[in-house]
């Protein structure tokens, strides 16, 4: 075995976001780019054993999986697994981790964002609860990435991703495994299959977008393989390296077929869709939309139906944008709620503490202690227990959870690709008169209190500033504004809007009209026009 230790310079812009490192594919396939990148995990992370590595199948994903391998033979670790084709679901990953007792593991994808070589690229490192690096982690990768002057590798012949079985890097061996078999299994331990099967067979019908990305095959395996729905419920369900030019994001833009399929004459009875690396999900019933912030507070409501849940959950965890429908639900059922900021990361403390079962955030991702990441499929087969147990429709499920706990109005508003110092003059600006905000109207709302989100972690006592500009009205209405952490080119502002509606209350307005003078208000308040010249956002979810 030849180790080379090859020299190189540091690149500037190596800062970990809140899931890993992410830019264009052009600045990844710069010299040394993605190996500097690895070799900063791996000079910084703790253990030399097992280490996962996968990803989405999005363009480079190949070639940056072949440089990892070598990298790990180089740097000592002893064993590398390795989905097939190259193909890991971030929470099959998860898993894997720790199924596998893994030191860790590396996960190439840039979520939902859009794949091809003029687009996105990402590597995030898990660690060995698998769960994403915390910030002391990714604080330190970053150091790393700052000084490094070289990186290791084995001189060795490319490995064969689509052959199952086992050979070998120089001294570590290599492991290509199925990517679906383990995590199927794992969801057939925690639902009840039987009763899906049961509901299927009896005519329930339902239609997945698998949006040309990772979870085409887990969605096939499970839903049309072991739960008998008809073949052609899984749609776009090959995993391409552009995700067939389409942005694999499932929101009501980007997954819009889907949604013209449910609420169209004959529609299925229940529709779903995933990201990019299957973290994500969309729920729609007939005629009815589900929001991420609706789903998360109806599925932690009705877990007791999931075998794997029927003794209660220990508590839920949102992040702080997410409507606080959930916290409603957390009262009721007398256990904790704790939000945090945004970022998956910031749950798996929780979760390895025990303090909660259910986590959620309101950009779509869901997801239990079965992993330590969010899960698409699972919150789509946790919907589908539900339904199977309560023998309900989705929107009679929704109408009963809002007139059991009342109804959060909410819309999340995206203005994508923003020059960064326009996008920081709106948050700068509102951030500057936050302490002058309580007490006065805006658009004939008062109000109560405005801060920056800081969040003091309860397990390991760490410290997070700066994760939002919180705007409450004394109605129990909210505005939040936050600059988004998971783009590759400009700034995201992203616009969280919240109105209460207790129950008893008018609960069937259209949430567009319901949130109306929120959305003057946050006009008024952070002058978004004014200072990006934007009249409109580019998404609304």
């Amino acid at each position: 075995m030849t180790i080379r230790d090859v020299a190189t310079r540091p690149y500037p812009d190596q800062k970990p976001g809140t899931s890993g490192l992410r830019k264009k594919v052009r600045v990844f396939q710069q010299e040394n780019y993605a190996a500097n990148f690895i070799q900063s995990v791996f000079d910084v992370v703790d253990g030399r054993d097992t280490l996962v590595i996968g990803g989405d199948g999005r363009y480079f994903n190949r070639e940056v999986i072949q440089i990892a391998i070598r990298m790990a033979a180089a740097n000592g670790f002893t064993r590398s697994i390795v989905g097939r084709g190259g193909i890991l679901s971030t929470p099959a990953a998860s898993h894997l981790i720790r199924l596998r007792k893994a030191t860790g593991g590396l996960i190439l994808s840039a979520s939902h964002n859009p794949g091809g070589p003029d687009e996105d690229f990402g590597i995030k490192y898990n660690g060995s609860n698998g769960g994403p690096a915390t910030e002391k982690v990714t604080d330190a990768i970053y150091l790393r990435t700052k000084q490094i002057d070289r990186y290791r590798i084995v001189d060795a012949d490319e490995i064969d991703l689509d052959t199952i079985g086992e050979t070998r890097v120089g001294d570590m061996a290599v492991e290509i495994v199925d990517s679906v078999a383990d995590y199927a299994e794992l969801m057939e331990s925690l639902f009840d299959f039987a009763a899906i099967r049961e509901m299927i067979a009896g005519g329930f019908t339902l239609s997945f977008d698998a949006m040309h990305a990772v979870t085409g095959p887990y969605a096939t395996e499970i839903l049309e393989r072991r739960l008998g729905a008809a073949a052609g419920t899984v749609q776009n369900g090959v995993p391409l390296r552009d995700f067939g030019g389409h942005h694999p994001d499932p929101n009501l833009v980007h997954a819009h077929e889907l949604y013209e399929r449910m609420m169209g004459e004959g529609a299925p009875d229940f529709g779903a869709a995933s990201d990019g690396d299957g973290d994500r999900n969309l729920i729609i019933g007939r005629g009815i939309f589900v929001s991420p912030s609706d789903s998360l507070a109806v599925l932690a409501a009705n877990a007791h139906l999931a075998p794997a849940y029927a003794g209660g959950i220990a508590g839920i965890a949102r992040s702080m944008p997410t409507s606080q429908a959930a916290d409603r639900v957390a009262e009721a059922l007398g256990i904790g709620l704790f939000e945090t900021p945004t970022g998956w990361k910031f749950f798996g403390n929780l979760l390895d503490a025990g303090l909660v079962t259910i986590c959620g955030e309101e950009s779509a991702g869901t997801g239990s202690n079965h992993v330590r990441e969010k899960d698409g499929v699972w919150a789509v087969l946790l919907w589908l227990n539900i339904l199977a147990s309560r023998k309900q429709s989705v929107a009679e499920i929704l109408q009963e959870h809002w007139a059991r706990f009342g109804r959060n109005y909410y819309a999340r508003h995206d203005y994508e690709a923003l020059p960064v110092d326009k996008a920081e003059a709106v948050v700068g600006g509102l951030r500057e008169k936050l302490d002058r905000l309580a007490g006065i109207d805006v658009n004939g709302l008062r109000i109560a209190s405005a801060d920056d989100f800081s969040y003091l972690d309860q397990t390991d006592q760490s410290l997070s500033r700066h994760q939002g500009l919180r705007v409450l009205f004394e109605d129990g209405s909210r505005i939040v504004f936050r600059l988004s952490g998971t783009g590759t080119e400009g700034a995201t502002l992203r616009v969280y809007l919240e109105r209460y509606e207790a129950a008893g209350g008018t609960l069937g307005l259209d949430v567009g009209d319901a949130l109306k003078p929120l959305i003057d208000a946050a006009e008024a308040l952070a002058g978004i026009k004014t200072h990006t010249g934007r009249e409109r956002p580019d998404v609304v979810t």
